[in-house]
């Protein structure tokens, strides 16, 4: 039997009953009022395009939902929840039962990253902050979940799932905007303490010391640090993790606060092998990198040509992802009068790593010869004295980007209007380069960063196998009045924002393209964002919203298989002209908010123009950029969420949408693939969410099970990866005090509770697995479900 072969998908009549009958129940179970009890997000007075949540989050839908009054959909997840959670968790774990969410981990304890999409849209057309930092890769928009931020430090985690905030700092968000905000240092001093254990010799450490208020009461610190350790669960290898968060708040009193965060992380990663399908089922589903490095290196012989070849798979050691990464932010909001204040924030992101599988052969002779600008330079590699040989090395694509940034907003009321007028600026200093370090006997290559001991060429400088310099330069100004009308029953809210983004592309000379060139595109949008909120009474009310979005070409749309050169005039080109993304989307919802449970309907429609198909090989690290013209998507989500009752707290979420593309794609000169009426891949068009929460006193025990439905892995349709279903579970007590400790907990998980087996596709714009006339296949490769993981973590305050 198939390990992926499951029930039949549950017909979409069905999920739709499903929907009719949460509405329909709605009204009967609802109170004469609202409970202004229950937890409610609001702006963040301090940390732009952030919410803050009022109230205690356990008491509405497990910390799983917040009311809410925002003018588009919005979904949060709150400290609540994810502090029962596996302490591993990242974001993208955390968020996985919203409405409109599609994600995975490559692994269950999330150290190894995972992926996102939100209503069709990938994680890098979605707009990324932390504390309200863009975190998104400065090239290609990327999100790596696993390094940003350890979750016991976060309090709420947002997914904007149409149009992002008008105030958001980003270029590259189509799809909405996720928002992960880290607490505040505590008003007591206190020091808490975490170990974790767990299956796969997980090992975690977790250490936080918060100063308390000083000065007066006007200041408080924290600092916390952790390390995390774990074996992969398929094949040789391990996942490491040093992470270090501080953070600071002090009140300058008249209603002026500064908040600083500073967010550091160090990891060094075994990558997985992602198969693919026919590899899947001829080798397995626990088939992975080599653990031995045979047949390694040939013997030298000069005058005789070595030529070796290494294990396939490559093996392990040579494929590693380390990466260390700041993200270091000043927030601060000024108080002028009663009725303006200014908001400021300058921010700086730093990160340095290397990424895809670093096994390679190098011919001796394939040297750039740097005064000619050809290949042919010859380099003894094997010390065997002749340049005849071609031999196995480490080369890894290694990125280096200094990102610093500011963000201004001035605030003022004016009657019953909200003003509110900003600028976001950023320039973002991006490396890509591809250097080699040799490779002993055992399989060790020389330096994992591959900073040391770099292979060179014979003028002596380092081979490099890419080349680039990218330099993003983003501005942005943008403007909101919100209106309050009716006696406060109503909101409208009007924006716009208008980003502008230049990328300025250097490809020096290099083993893999000969030629020094530099290109530049300017990219720029005008977008008007509607919205209207109106209270039907205490507890309902119906918004809608549409917004333009954006979203700048990545950087790689300017290097490597998308550029030539012309010999009839010498000069490099693009392959294919390079667009802005852009889209149009349309919330349209009701709200219903009782003392007894909270519900959310949205229906949503997008429109794309150009969008981008951006495919990624996880194997060598490499992208393509595609254009996939236009892109329609449309449904329905429902999010519910119940009070405590008897000692349970429940949570539901439903989603239900189809994906239309509207055009064929040129794939070449003459190729062209009939995409039309296809649906866009990593679309479920069906995702059920739920969670079971129940509290007894120091005891709480919970379930969580997501349903993600089938869902295409080509835009061809030509390849489906089945519905699957996974399960959480988690259970704690609370000892108190026990000696000079205060808050002793004791906390199991278990993820993947039934132990499913499931794939993703590492890319989702793959264009055909099957060959369409002259037009070739593509393999599609795979991330696999993790199998059950089991965790203990205890965990206790020192006051």
């Amino acid at each position: 039997m198939n390990p992926f072969d499951s029930d039949r998908p549950r017909p979409a009549r069905s999920a739709w009953a499903m929907a009719a009958a949460m509405l329909a129940a709605a009204p009967a179970l609802a109170q004469a009022a609202g409970d202004d009890a229950m937890p409610h997000a609001q702006p963040d007075a301090v940390r732009l395009g952030t919410i803050t949540v009022v109230g205690d989050g356990a008491k509405l839908g497990a910390g799983q939902m917040l009311k809410e009054d925002a003018v588009k959909g919005r979904s949060t997840v709150t400290k609540a929840a994810t502090e029962k959670d596996l302490a591993t968790d990242t974001p993208y774990q955390a968020m996985a039962l919203l409405p409109g969410v599609n994600t995975y981990s490559y692994d269950a304890t999330g150290l190894f990253g995972g992926g996102l999409t939100v209503r069709g849209f990938n994680s890098d057309q979605l707009g990324f902050t932390v504390n309200g930092v863009p975190v998104n890769d400065s090239g290609n928009f990327a999100v790596y979940p696993q390094e940003y931020v350890d979750q016991e430090n976060v309090c709420t985690q947002s997914v904007t799932q149409g149009s992002p905030d008008v105030q958001s700092p980003h270029s590259g968000a189509t799809g909405g905007n996720i928002t992960v905000n880290t607490c505040d240092p505590e008003d007591k001093r206190r020091l808490r303490v975490a170990q974790t254990l767990g299956g796969l010799h997980l090992t975690r450490t977790f250490l936080r010391v918060d100063s308390g208020r000083f000065a007066d009461d006007k200041a408080k610190v924290f600092l916390s640090y952790s390390h995390t350790q774990a074996d992969k669960w398929k094949g040789p290898g391990q996942g490491r993790k040093d992470h270090l968060d501080a953070g600071f708040r002090y009140d300058l009193g008249s209603g002026s606060t500064v908040l600083g965060t500073l967010l550091y992380n160090r990891s060094v990663n075994n990558n997985f092998l992602t198969p693919s399908l026919a590899q899947l089922k001829a080798n397995g589903y626990y088939w992975d990198y080599s653990s031995s490095f045979t047949p390694g290196h040939l013997t030298p012989v000069n005058g005789t040509a070595q030529v070796e070849a290494g294990p396939n798979p490559a093996y392990y050691k040579l494929s590693v992802n380390p990466f260390e990464n700041l993200v270091a932010s000043v927030s601060g909001s000024f108080k002028v009068n009663d009725t303006t204040s200014v908001k400021v924030q300058p921010y700086l992101w730093t990160g340095y790593g290397t990424g895809g599988n670093q096994q390679a052969v190098l011919s001796e002779t394939g040297f750039l010869n740097t005064s000619t600008g050809k290949l042919g330079a010859g380099v003894d590699l094997n010390g065997d004295g002749d340049t005849l040989d071609k031999i196995i090395v480490a080369r890894g694509s290694v990125t280096k980007t200094s990102r610093p940034g500011v963000t201004a907003e001035v605030d003022t009321t004016l009657a019953n209007h909200q003003l509110s007028f900003g600028l976001w600026f950023e320039r973002a200093d991006h490396r890509q380069t591809q250097p080699a370090v040799p490779v002993d006997a055992n399989g060790n290559p020389y330096d994992i960063w591959l900073r040391n001991g770099q292979i060179l060429r014979p003028d002596g400088t380092p081979y490099e196998g890419r080349d680039w310099k990218t330099i993003s330069t983003a501005y942005q100004a943008f403007a909101a009045d919100e209106i309050s009308i009716l006696g406060e029953r109503g909101l409208i809210s009007l924006g716009l924002r208008a980003p502008h983004v230049q990328r300025d592309v250097t490809n020096y000379a290099n083993e893999g393209f000969t030629t020094t060139y530099r290109l530049k595109g300017d990219f720029n949008e005008i977008l008007p964002q509607i919205g209207l909120r109106f209270a039907l009474d205490r507890t309902q009310q119906v918004f809608v919203n549409v917004g333009k979005n954006f979203r700048a070409p990545p950087n790689f749309a300017f290097t490597g298989s998308n550029v030539r050169l012309n010999t009839a005039t010498g000069q490099v080109e693009l392959v294919t002209a390079t667009r802005a993304e852009t889209s149009i989307m349309t919330d349209l919802g009701y709200r219903l908010q009782t003392a007894a449970f909270s519900l959310s309907a949205t229906a949503f429609n997008s429109d794309f123009k150009d969008r981008q198909a951006n495919s990624y090989n996880p194997a060598t690290d490499t992208s393509t950029y595609a254009n996939a013209g236009r892109v329609s998507n449309h449904g329905v989500e429902f999010e519910i969420g119940s009070a405590s009752f008897r000692g349970f707290t429940a949570y539901g979420s439903l989603t239900l949408q189809k994906s239309r593309i509207r055009d064929d794609m040129t794939v070449t000169k003459g190729q062209v693939v009939p995409l039309a009426g296809k649906q866009f891949a990593l679309t479920p068009e069906q995702m059920i969410g739920a969670s079971l929460q129940y509290t007894r006193g120091p005891f709480y025990a919970g379930l969580k099970l997501k349903r993600t439905g089938t869902q295409y892995a080509t835009l061809m349709n030509d390849e489906q990866v089945p519905a699957y279903t996974t399960a959480d579970l988690n259970a704690g007590y609370d000892f108190g005090r026990v000696g000079i400790m205060s808050h002793t907990q004791l906390r199991f998980n278990i993820a993947n509770l039934g132990n499913a087996r499931y794939r993703n596709p590492s890319s989702g714009t793959i264009v055909n697995a099957v060959a369409v006339g002259t037009t070739s296949a593509s393999t599609v490769y795979y991330y696999l479900g993790a199998p059950r993981l089991l965790t203990l973590t205890l965990s206790a305050d020192f006051d």
